[in-house]
Order: C-alpha cells, then structure tokens, then sequence
C-alpha cells in the first residue's frame, strides 16, 4: 500500500466522520428542538433552539469535509489543478460558513466572542436544559440563559 492509497483512505476516512457529523446532528438537533417545545409549548423557542443547534452542527461538518478536501488535495493529488479546485472548494465552504455564523447568530462575526460551531450546539444544549429547570453539566442555575434570551446572549456580548 502506497502513502497515496493511505492518505486515499485517510481522506474516506474524514468524509465518513463529516457525514456521521451532519446526521447525527440533525437527529440531536430534532430531539433538542422536541424538548424545548415539550417544556414551553413555544414554537418560536423551539424553532430558535433547533436552529441553533443545527446551524452549528453544519459548520462543524463543513470544517470536517475542508479536512478532507485537503487531506485528498495535499498528498494524494498535490496538482496545480487539484490545488486550485481545493481553494475554490475552501472560498465557497468559508463563505457558506461566514452566511450560517451571521444567520444563526443575527451579528456579523467580528461582532461577537469567538465561537465554533461547537459553540452553537453547546448553547442550544444549554437553552433546552433550561426549559427543563436542570443546570447544563458544569454550570450552576445563574448561568443558564432565561425565557427570551434563547439566541440573544451571544448579541447582548457585543
């Protein structure tokens, strides 16, 4: 097996965790977004916690599916033109990355407290936890975010 076959599978490898990524989140996503509906009966809040949630689980498969890319570009097909479909590849994923920041968030990112996708789906966990009444693992009840602030905690940093 060549370093090229390797580095083939290793490129698989990073696709098949981005896909796992996209689905397995959107099915967090769906129960996160069912629970806040099922504690407040309000579809906006639901709808806002799904958002939330499912906006961060695409940037974070998107950062995965770059990997990827680079990965396949770098050692497998290290040609001018392989180099230059991954940075088109790279401008459309930043861009489509940048619009989903700003949507899910309503503030531009320079705007705001750095955060990941991760940040996204973290903040959602922690808005359905509140609706339940139970403190999100490692944070006391003062922490949690109130009836309204669901989306508008990172705002109200700017």
């Amino acid at each position: 097996m060549t370093f090229a076959d390797v580095m083939e599978h290793v490129a698989q490898a990073f696709e098949a965790i981005g896909a796992a990524v996209l689905l397995v989140g959107l099915l967090v996503s769906a129960w996160l977004g069912a629970r806040v509906l099922r504690a407040t009966k309000d579809g906006r809040r639901a709808y806002l916690a799904l958002r939330q949630s499912f906006g961060g689980v695409i940037l974070l498969g998107l950062e995965i599916l770059v990997a990827a890319d680079l990965v396949r570009t770098v050692a497998v097909q290290p040609t001018l033109e392989s180099v230059t479909v991954l940075g088109l590849i790279v401008v459309i994923r930043t861009v489509l990355s940048f619009s989903l920041e700003t949507e899910i968030d309503g503030v531009p990112p320079w705007r705001r407290a750095a955060a990941s996708g991760a940040g996204h789906i973290v903040r959602a966990a922690r808005a359905a936890s509140a609706q339940d009444g139970l403190p999100a693992p490692g944070h006391d009840q003062a922490d949690l975010p109130q009836r309204g602030e669901v989306g508008q905690r990172v705002a109200d940093d700017r």
